[in-house]
């Protein structure tokens, strides 16, 4: 039977978003169902691991299978569906408090994995639901409500943490430009591996980060950049003058699904071990 192809919209469930007029992640939502559609995606054989915070509830507003996590368990826990059944497309969505926080830990490991599923982490540089406390990316000197007198942490900076992990695709998108998201996610969903998509999402209500001052400094990755190449793509993050967004990085290397059918196929090639030989070592 043939995949039905289906609008953008028609991905949407039946679950209304929550978030505040303005917020970035509609714009985040529009790209994905977009990219869903580009790619004749069913509903049926995706799934959804979501996070805590407003990004967290990502995964009701889309139609197909969703498992709401704990704070900060979105990427093992997608990691695990895909385990089991590697047949499916797996996301994981969660927030800059979410995933590089209490869940950031993950990130590495997941790397080491090299999954085949796509992790979103909508940024917008403070906990929002919860009422404007610091995160891991909010600015040095910023006031928030835990840090009235101005934060004096040093913000993280994503794509160098995961150009330096060796995670196999790593893209930095801003969800005011939903064309450019669209394409973004797009090839990260067709990605063989694990794929992470850092997003710039201003908060509207807590003002760390606005689209007219992220407009200022966003620039497009050039065209002749070379994904392959892990030297220019820090070169382009640790661009100073310019925040640039795009594909800065891409490689194919075996997934986390075919190693573990390689060792299964070694495994049986191997003749086991006489038992009873074992057990006399200890009598």
């Amino acid at each position: 039977m043939s995949e039905v192809a289906l609008k953008a919209k028609e991905y949407r469930s039946d679950v209304k978003p929550v978030w505040c007029v303005g917020c970035g992640d509609y714009g985040e939502l529009s790209a994905f169902t977009q990219a869903l559609s580009n790619l004749h995606i069913q509903p049926e054989k995706m799934v959804i691991a979501s996070g805590i915070g407003c990004s967290g509830r990502f995964s009701h507003f889309v139609k197909c299978y969703a498992f709401h996590t704990a704070h900060g368990r979105a990427l093992p826990a997608a990691i695990g569906v895909k385990a089991a059944n590697p047949d499916l497309t797996v996301f994981s969505v969660g927030g800059d408090g979410d995933g590089l926080g209490i869940g950031g830990g993950h990130i590495p490991h997941a790397a080491r994995k090299n999954a085949d599923l796509t992790y979103i982490i909508s940024d917008n540089g403070i906990y929002g639901l919860t009422k404007g406390q610091s995160s891991p990316t909010t600015p040095i000197n910023r006031v928030t409500t835990t840090a009235p007198f101005g934060m004096v942490e040093r913000p993280l900076d994503p794509v160098r943490m995961f150009l330096a992990y060796g995670i196999t695709f790593v893209a930095l998108g801003f969800t005011y430009d939903v064309k450019g998201l669209t394409h973004i996610l797009t090839e990260a969903i067709k990605h063989k591996g694990f794929s992470i998509v850092h997003l710039l999402a201003p908060c509207v209500n807590y003002n760390i980060t606005t689209a007219d001052s992220l407009r200022e400094v966003i620039a497009p990755i050039p065209d002749d950049h070379d994904r392959g190449d892990i030297k220019k793509a820090f070169q382009l993050a640790l661009e100073d003058t310019k925040i640039y967004t795009g594909i800065f990085y891409q490689i194919d290397t075996p997934t986390l699904d075919d190693d573990v059918r390689e060792l299964q196929a070694r495994s049986k090639t191997r003749k086991p071990k006489d038992i009873r030989g074992i057990f006399e070592q200890f009598i």
